[in-house]
């Protein structure tokens, strides 16, 4: 299980739910936010010999993961109370460089960190 970036358990549907119109995005509008993503990440890793986030390598993720100072903490706390290797949190930080990549950030902050570790810790309970 360390080495799925994304892990989320989806409960059954009740009959009433499947009457009901679908909420969220229409699959043709997450399409077009993952494709920007994508040529954020293409323009990103030009000339580099990688393509997405997760080929990131621990000395491109000093790069290209730069957190700043509530982030730091968080991921300080968070490595600690989850009890992270190293494999976890740099999947952690690859997950999230992701995440702000679909939330057009340049940054990763807080909320991109956070998302990213609610998916890790539901690893954790399995």
């Amino acid at each position: 299980m360390d080495r799925l970036d994304i892990f989320v358990e989806v409960p059954p549907t009740t009959y009433d739910e499947l009457q009901c119109k679908p909420k969220g995005d229409s699959s043709r509008i997450i399409k077009k936010r993952v494709d920007a993503a994508r040529e954020i990440q293409n323009k990103r890793y030009d000339g580099l010999d990688i393509y997405y986030n997760a080929q990131l390598t621990p000395k491109l993720m000093e790069i290209f993961c730069v957190l700043g100072h509530p982030e730091q903490k968080l991921m300080e706390t968070v490595y600690a109370k989850m009890n992270l290797s190293a494999r976890g949190y740099h999947r952690i930080l690859k997950l999230s460089r992701t995440i702000a990549d679909l939330d057009n950030s340049e940054n990763i902050n807080v909320s991109h960190l956070s998302e990213a570790i609610q998916y890790r810790g539901m690893l954790k309970s399995h």
